[in-house]
């Protein structure tokens, strides 16, 4: 009897197992909408973009979708507490030695930004890669996977997303704007669904570009999707401030571009890495999306479709910004993060920048914004300069004391 009874429940599980795969495979009318709905922008700014002649900046950032706990096979199964320890302690460990050597022209090592999952807070795993941040391998920041199995909500998601920013600005990991107010935080969307744009999978809260506004997110780094996302926008390798209102479904759709001269007023800001066509594949052609993984590991091949999708703040075409990304915890793609591709990518990269006419400069997400900051604000220049522009890191007294002179300033005025 148990027997009967065990197996019709393990073909359920099995089938709800099945559906949920397929509810996260595009098919292949969803294929053909990526297509179409790229296409445009791709052939238009292939004709209009150029690279300009003679030296140029060059603004990396790696945005690692940062999760210890990830299963390959199955998207919401997490790994044993043990697993995770391990693989966050080769991690620490193995990547100061293999990006130590190869320094940009600051004189600072290629560097993560670590989007840690909101929803899979650990307090002692957070805490070592708080210590590997501290040490200058980078920054942690916030990533977060919601309404995968049900439609999460607006309440929800502002409580998950404020709980993780105090962890993080407890440990000195998050930003002041100008030295004051609120903890600030940029942000990945797990699973790509930012402000429930994936037809209603892994998100179900249309106001999320709000909440994250009103709990001090400045940047949005989501974008590029996966290639044949359903979250894919239209508008691709650009830094804008999203269309109005935030708090309906997908404002990220549209925006107005970055511009020398002109102060963003919106946050978060959308800052979108790389997106553009290139020859070979089955079809002839195929889609670079800046994504580091195993089959397409770093090199300076890939570093010219980088560089002519010509990500710039408009009137500085000089400062071209390089917005990568990465799941560096998902052993699949060990190779690509740890190994030798990125290994003879740094090598490559450093080496030949010269002869490129290539200034490099490795930043964390806090650092690319506020260069892009200063840009619009009109600053010149090297933009190593403007690492730490107007997003600063103090502590959260100093912020505190900040915050009253500036509203007894407001006062007396």
């Amino acid at each position: 009897m148990t027997e009967r009874l065990r197996q019709p429940a393990e073909e359920a599980l099995l089938g709800q197992k099945q559906a949920h795969i397929k509810r996260f495979t595009p098919t292949r009318v969803d294929k053909v909408r990526y297509l179409l709905r790229i296409a445009p922008g791709c052939a238009w700014q292939r004709l209009t973009r150029r690279v300009p002649r003679g030296r140029i900046h060059l603004i990396f950032n790696l945005a690692d979708h940062f999760e210890p706990a990830i299963v390959p096979s199955d998207r919401r199964g997490r790994a044993p507490a043990d697993e995770q320890e391990r693989r966050l302690e080769i991690w620490c460990r193995e990547y100061p030695r293999l990006a130590n050597e190869w320094r940009d022209s600051d004189g600072c090592p290629f560097q993560h930004t670590y989007f840690y999952p909101a929803e899979q807070y650990d307090a002692s795993l957070v805490d070592r890669l708080t210590e590997h941040c501290h040490a200058g391998w980078g920054e942690t920041e916030i990533h977060l996977h919601h309404g995968v199995d049900v439609p999460d909500t607006a309440e929800n998601a502002r409580r998950t997303l404020t709980r993780f920013r105090d962890e993080l600005q407890k440990r000195g990991c998050l930003a002041y704007l100008d030295g004051k107010g609120m903890p600030r935080y940029a942000f990945v969307h797990g699973n790509f669904a930012l402000a429930n744009s994936a037809q209603g999978r892994a998100c179900g809260v249309d106001s999320e570009l709000q909440v994250l506004a009103e709990t001090g997110c400045y940047a949005d780094m989501t974008f590029p999707t996966g290639i044949f996302h359903w979250s894919q926008t239209a508008k691709i390798n650009s830094l804008y401030e999203c269309a109005l209102p935030l708090d309906c479904r997908a404002p990220q759709r549209k925006g107005r571009n970055l511009r020398v001269r002109r102060e963003p007023q919106i946050f978060p800001l959308i800052i979108q890495g790389p997106l553009v066509f290139k020859s070979g594949g089955r079809r002839g052609f195929g889609v670079e999306n800046g994504a580091l993984v195993a089959s397409n590991p770093p090199t300076v091949g890939r570093l010219q479709l980088w560089k002519q999708a010509a990500i710039t703040v408009q009137g500085r075409p000089d400062w071209l910004f390089i917005k990568l990304h990465c799941h560096s915890m998902d052993p699949r793609h060990e190779s690509a993060v740890l190994g030798e591709g990125m290994k003879s990518f740094l090598r490559e990269l450093t080496k030949g920048a010269t002869d490129r006419q290539e200034t490099l400069h490795f930043t964390s997400a806090r650092e690319m914004v506020n260069i892009a900051l200063a840009a619009c604000d009109g600053r010149e220049g090297n933009p190593r300069e403007y690492r730490d522009y107007r997003l600063k890191k103090v502590s959260r007294d100093q912020a505190d004391k900040g915050a009253l002179r500036s509203s007894e300033a407001v006062l007396k005025g």
